[in-house]
């Protein structure tokens, strides 16, 4: 790989106020993005795709498996560096830390340090960047609220709780609130807190946490929480946190997020299969009536992206490797599979005309977003360890988490 000057500026998009409710085209404030889909704007594929990336910078940030934030011009990274959970904000110009929040974690022990995609001792609960404050969700349950612009704690709560393989549930804010999802193995609960003062707004009570994290939905002007549990698709009503509909969905381990189209839910997992439902106002209430149910599925901690009515993803081919597919949305009918082997895990992100993929062996993979078959266009090794966390494209920027660097890469 070629090494450019790390101080040279490749910012690109327009700068934004921390403190501003809105969104430039360019940022990813949470996970999966600013509407949690793996959408990307902003993104011109090369007429030719180069034959290597440029490397702009590389820092050393610590442990974890959490994605990072970009807003404006700063990052923000959740991780682990010997015994503390670590917030850095960074310029994503140069990579340079501007401030840092720590505070000491719980020991990550046992079977949770060797799956794959949930191990080691680092966080793997993305931070939400929104209305000048940034939210993390640490591996045993602590739940912070930052300032964004400088780091200073807001309010900080400890639910000393979490799932059998620790807290991967990313955090979300909107109007005001942090939501997040709290609790172990066989009790959980879904909390609305005041971002300026930590209050619980309404509290949900019911089946332990999954692993995926919550999506937004709206029916009839209704908006509502989608998220899996540990055995349950659920909707709650982001008003007042009262559940509005419930469907039994149990995988290998709950660990996808829903993906949402209209109306339209569909989530997919290992021994669960891929489903659809719809959801709709049944007087008072609502329901999700199935569309469609198939065997096919995501791996998993892989949710796919939806294309122009097409899911792409990855699929389980083995112990420690997987398959790219295609699936139409409408049917769920699988409309083809790569026959290569991939490493287990990943993500696929929808940049425009292209599709990009980081698997956890560190390759950024462009394929064609194509309904009849996998047609690469270019491959790059953009790490040297694994890369669990999803990566940031920005522009002709390339943000890459692995174990414990940041790197930005540029697409020349």
């Amino acid at each position: 790989m070629k090494n450019a000057n790390p101080t040279a500026g490749v910012l690109v998009g327009c700068v934004l106020l921390l403190g501003a409710n809105c969104v430039c085209a360019q940022d990813w404030p949470q996970w999966r993005g600013p509407n949690r889909d793996n959408k990307v704007t902003g993104f011109t594929a090369p007429a030719t795709w180069p034959k290597e990336l440029t490397q702009q910078w590389k820092t050393s940030v610590g442990l974890g498996e959490a994605s990072p934030a970009l807003v404006g011009d700063k990052l923000f990274v959740f991780t682990r560096q010997g015994g503390d959970e670590v917030t850095s904000c960074l310029e994503a110009t140069d990579g340079k830390i501007l401030w840092q929040d720590k505070y000491a974690a719980r020991a990550v022990t046992g079977a949770a340090i060797g799956m794959p995609g949930l191990g080691g001792p680092g966080p793997r609960s993305s931070p939400a960047v929104a209305e000048g404050k940034i939210c993390t969700l640490g591996v045993g349950g602590v739940l912070s609220c930052l300032e964004a612009a400088t780091g200073k704690v807001v309010w900080r709560k400890d639910s000393k709780a979490a799932p059998q393989f620790f807290t991967r549930s990313s955090p979300l804010i909107v109007e005001g609130r942090c939501l997040a999802y709290l609790g172990s193995r066989g009790k959980g609960e879904i909390s609305a807190y005041d971002l300026a003062t930590g209050e619980a707004k309404w509290t949900w009570n019911g089946e332990g946490p999954a692993y995926g994290s919550p999506v937004l939905l709206t029916v009839d002007g209704t908006r509502q929480l989608v998220t899996l549990t540990e055995k349950s698709l659920v909707g709650i009503g982001l008003a007042d946190g009262k559940l509005l509909w419930h469907v039994s969905f149990s995988s290998l381990f709950n660990s996808e997020t829903p993906i949402v189209d209209g109306q339209t839910v569909i989530c997919s997992g290992p021994r669960a299969g891929t489903v659809a439902l719809k959801i709709e106002r049944q007087g008072d209430g609502f329901a999700a009536k199935e569309l469609w149910k198939k065997t096919q599925a995501a791996q998993q901690n892989n949710t796919p992206v939806l294309k122009d009515g097409l899911l792409f993803g990855l699929t389980a081919a083995g112990r420690g490797a997987s398959n790219f597919f295609c699936m139409d949305a409408k049917t769920g009918e699988v409309l083809w599979t790569d026959p290569a082997q991939r490493a287990q895990g990943g993500a696929v992100l929808d940049v425009g005309s292209t599709l990009l993929a980081l698997t956890s062996d560190s390759q950024l993979v462009a394929f064609k977003p194509s309904n009849k078959a996998y047609a690469e266009l270019a491959k790059y090794k953009v790490a040297d360890t694994p890369t669990w966390a999803y990566p940031i494209i920005a522009g002709k920027r390339v943000f890459v988490k692995d174990r414990d660097t940041l790197t930005l890469w540029t697409i020349e």
